[in-house]
């Protein structure tokens, strides 16, 4: 299970680089706010970009695909069913589905794909589909519930392409789907800007955790608990019944989607939460547990399924 603990590892590092940061306050008390901007409105679009201008999108036609899909609805349907008649909110609701199921497919899910799957490519069906669809989907709900559904139709209909995250989603796949090669010049800066996402992220988060309470208390226990729930264990069983059920999928083949799915809540999510200061609490909280949780669902995954 080297793969599990070297993905998880990388991540606990870095994590603890930025509370020790935020701690020590080396950044300021403006720290944590500068680089979940920096992360939002420049590396991460950047990094968007990158990634889906050279990627194969014949991968959202494979089987994987749609388990991923399948079961990615399943856990966020089931948890904006509860959030509606517990009335959490639209913006809170949101953070929350995403919470429930978007996978760290990046940082932790491309290791993982190396040292358990023995392939990274195996990720890019997960990784593209929430790239190209879920993230634009999920910003532009949080931008109208945030106050930008005011104004005429027409900009409301716009709203994706005022998004930096989804703009950079778009733009990445408009390169890919028409073979436009992006030149060097321009790319490689594109590239370097977006190598700060993940670790802008990770640092943040971990600024995030100093004098913060314990996970799963207070008026956010109910929605962690049900996200955590859904992300570590809901999402990769609807994975497991729609591949063997539905799709006929074994082996390996089951292995992969199952591994996939069963991957914790992307620490991205956090960023989406702190810019539009919605669920921040909630996306901090589920994110650390059911990454931790997460360790022991993979590991067994992995020993009965490998």
């Amino acid at each position: 299970m080297q793969g599990v603990l070297t993905g998880f590892a990388v991540i606990a590092v870095v994590i603890a680089v930025g509370y020790v940061l935020g701690l020590r306050g080396h950044l300021g008390p403006q720290g944590r706010e500068v680089l979940t901007r920096l992360a939002f409105h420049v590396a991460s679009p950047a990094l968007l970009f990158t990634t889906l201008a050279t990627a194969d999108l014949s991968v959202v036609f494979s089987s994987r695909l749609l388990v991923t899909a399948l079961s990615t609805v399943a856990v966020a349907g089931a948890f904006v069913a509860v959030g509606v008649v517990r009335r959490w909110g639209v913006g809170r609701t949101t953070i929350g589905a995403l919470c429930s199921g978007y996978v760290n497919s990046g940082n932790l899910g491309i290791p993982i794909a190396v040292y358990v799957l023995g392939d990274a490519s195996l990720v890019a069906p997960v990784l593209l589909f929430q790239l190209v669809l879920v993230t634009p989907v999920a910003v532009t709900i949080l931008d109208l519930s945030g106050g930008g559904g005011e104004g005429p139709l027409w900009r409301r209909l716009l709203t994706p392409l005022r998004n930096p995250i989804a703009l950079g989603s778009l733009a990445g796949v408009a390169v890919a789907a028409t073979g436009l090669r992006v030149p060097a010049p321009v790319m490689d800066p594109l590239t370097l800007i977006g190598n700060m996402s993940v670790p802008a992220v990770l640092l943040a988060f971990g600024i995030s955790l100093c004098g913060s309470t314990m996970p799963m208390r207070g008026a956010d226990r109910e929605p962690v608990l049900l996200a955590v729930a859904l992300k570590a264990f809901g999402q990769p069983a609807a994975a497991w019944a729609l591949a063997s059920g539905v799709f006929g999928l074994r082996g390996a083949q089951l292995l992969d989607v199952v591994v996939t799915s069963a991957l914790p809540a992307a620490q991205n999510l956090y960023t989406y939460a702190s810019t539009y200061e919605v669920g921040e609490r909630l996306a901090r909280d589920a994110i650390l547990v059911s990454t931790v949780v997460s360790v022991p669902v993979l590991v067994g995954v992995a020993t009965v399924l490998g």
